[in-house]
């Protein structure tokens, strides 16, 4: 059996949908400060415990889309999504706030253990991801450039995540009932290659808090250290999401040509220096620049990382694994990056960032270039009929539409 040559979009759209949560975290936190009378590290502690709720889905279900399925599952997590963070929208009652965006990072949280277990099923998890990240980004940097001119208050990020679960929910009637991965080469009970996964799920987390130490006030460095509007911040960070676009379109038109070790190694160690640039910006182009160069590179560098974990297990365990401990890394950036930018200054912050992700490229690097020497043997499947479309990750009209693929 060969792979889908029509993209999987209903898993596109869940990566939407599921991700869009921590890409929206500056202005949700910000609102947070400014909307309901916190202080920052009170709406840092409330950004971080959304991702942290969000990285617990992610570790409980990581063994168990494939045995419960992913129809189910979505549905669930896209419904936890609308009811918290909806919730936490209409209401400004500080703990029930609180309540919802836990609920809703939950949800979050299920809706991404659904999108990576799927990706790391198909033929070209690496290609699939670039389509997740190309409409996050462009969904995300759209809010930024409208919910500035809606008004005031905290709700209009979180209900803006919410109305996304609800578009997509429709979208779950194409998932099946269980996961089968079109590549298969490991007993279902045990994870393959435990030390590399392990060590990648380690790495990813210092990985993640030190680049969401510095998203989750790159509004207030913009607002109180480069002086700068509300509106010209959601402008750049718009401008950069879009610049995150061309990332990911560029990371699908090179794909494996450069291996994933050259991207991983190589990208974060240019995004520490824009990490640093970012964070010592004192007006308009500096912040620009800084923000503009690190959201080119982030997705193309997550899109390496998230093929590579899938590759470790085409369970989708590994990417799910991996996921989460990047969300537990997300999840602390918020506060960190508060208590880190109030005890030493932003520019301070930045530049310890920027020395932790040159010290966690190694192990990323090492992992990549040991799992190219090492490939999972390739079991071709039979072809199933359109009479059980369980079998599938998504249910297609005919057996047509697997076909083989290659990367845009």
């Amino acid at each position: 059996m060969s792979a889908p040559r029509t993209p999987p979009w209903p898993l596109v759209a869940l990566f939407t949908a599921g991700y869009l949560a921590p890409y929206l975290l500056p202005t949700t936190v910000g609102r947070l400060d400014s909307g309901l009378a916190l202080t920052a590290t009170q709406a840092g502690a409330i950004g971080s415990a959304l991702l942290l709720s969000s990285a617990t889905a992610g570790f409980l279900l990581a063994s168990r889309v494939e045995r419960t399925g992913p129809r189910t599952l979505a549905r669930l997590g896209l419904a936890l999504a609308v009811l918290g963070y909806g919730g936490a929208a209409l209401t400004a009652f500080v703990p029930a706030v609180v309540a919802g965006a836990v609920i809703g990072g939950f949800g979050s949280g299920t809706i991404t253990a659904v999108a990576a277990s799927g990706i790391a099923a198909q033929r070209d998890p690496h290609r699939v991801t670039t389509l997740g990240l190309f409409g996050v980004s462009g969904l995300a940097g759209a809010l930024y450039l409208t919910i500035p001119h809606l008004g005031p208050g905290h709700g209009l990020p979180l209900a803006a995540i919410a109305l996304t679960a609800l578009a997509v929910l429709p979208l779950t009637g194409r998932l099946s009932g269980r996961t089968t991965p079109a590549r298969t080469a490991v007993t279902p009970g045990r994870l393959p290659r435990p030390r590399a996964g392990l060590l990648l799920a380690a790495a990813m987390t210092c990985w993640s808090l030190a680049q969401n130490s510095l998203w989750g006030v790159s509004g207030r460095i913009g607002l109180d250290q480069a002086h700068l509007s509300e509106a010209t911040v959601g402008a750049v960070f718009a401008v950069a999401l879009g610049a995150g676009l061309v990332g990911v379109v560029g990371a699908a038109a090179l794909g494996q040509r450069l291996g994933r070790a050259a991207p991983i190694g190589a990208g974060t160690a240019l995004i520490a220096g824009c990490v640093a640039l970012s964070a010592s910006a004192t007006d308009l182009p500096a912040f620009a620049a800084g923000e503009i160069s690190w959201n080119l590179l982030y997705p193309v560098v997550l899109s390496y990382v998230i093929g590579l974990a899938a590759s470790l297990d085409p369970r989708g365990r590994w990417a799910v694994l991996v996921g989460s401990a990047a969300s537990l890394g997300t999840a602390a950036g918020p506060l960190a990056g508060s208590v880190l930018a109030g005890r030493a200054g932003f520019p301070a912050m930045g530049t310890l960032l920027g020395t932790g992700l040159l010290l966690v490229a190694v192990p990323m690097t090492a992992v990549a270039l040991r799992a190219a020497r090492r490939t999972l043997p390739v079991v071709q499947l039979p072809v199933e009929s359109p009479a059980a479309p369980a079998q599938h990750c998504y249910e297609t009209a005919s057996p047509n539409s697997y076909a083989s693929t290659s990367a845009i």
